[in-house]
């Protein structure tokens, strides 16, 4: 079925500013979630690099078109200081660590965008920063800087649903993640017949505060 046809000239008129509404929705969502990672990574409380695991490239993006080119008076400006990123980049001790484990963080990466939503350009911005916070040693909420593990769970969904409706269970992100890519890789994942009977199970499952 052709989608301009389905519509009439008024029904049509209404399908296009419903569906800039919720682009503008989604790009908004984004766009608080990322300016509270960037401020945490900022306060020291993350374990991301300055970059939060984006190219320079992606990282001015993010910042002009997602951020500062939306929130004009956020305090993120007095932040960032592009003269510095140079000496930043080299000197950040998180981002050496994240190079040494580029495989892994690009694994992460790639499973995050098959299953991205396809709706907003900043999908592919959250899946190398989602990965990046994946090579922290905390829970993952905590390690990218968001405010509770309800609220990584709604940026997952959003920009991730498929991947998000799998976890069914309500297993932790990180673990979730890692039985994915052994799953996917025909890997070795546990020696439990399943999660319940697991000898383990809470390291996988439960509160993360």
């Amino acid at each position: 079925m052709n989608l301009v046809t389905a519509f009439r000239p008024d029904q049509w008129a209404q399908h296009i500013a419903l569906n800039g509404q919720q682009r503008s929705l989604l790009s908004a969502n984004n766009s608080r979630w990322l300016s509270q990672i960037v401020r945490s990574q900022r306060q020291g409380r993350t374990c991301l690099p300055y970059f939060l695991g984006l190219s320079t490239v992606d990282y001015h993006w993010m910042m002009h078109r997602q951020l500062l080119g939306r929130q004009r008076r956020m305090p993120l400006v007095s932040l960032w200081n592009q003269g510095h990123d140079a000496p930043l980049h080299e000197e950040d001790l998180r981002q050496q660590l994240l190079e040494m484990r580029k495989d892994e963080w690009l694994e992460i990466r790639n499973l995050l965008r098959k299953n991205k939503a396809g709706k907003n350009d900043c999908e592919l911005i959250m899946s190398d920063i989602v990965a990046a916070g994946c090579l922290g040693g905390d829970h993952l909420w905590r390690d990218l800087g968001l405010q509770s593990r309800s609220e990584l769970s709604q940026l997952m969904l959003q920009n991730f649903p498929t991947l998000a409706a799998a976890n069914s269970g309500d297993m932790k992100w990180k673990k979730f993640f890692y039985k994915q890519l052994c799953e996917a890789g025909g890997g070795y994942v546990c020696r439990a017949p399943s999660c319940d009977q697991c000898s383990a199970y809470s390291d996988c499952f439960g509160p993360e505060e």
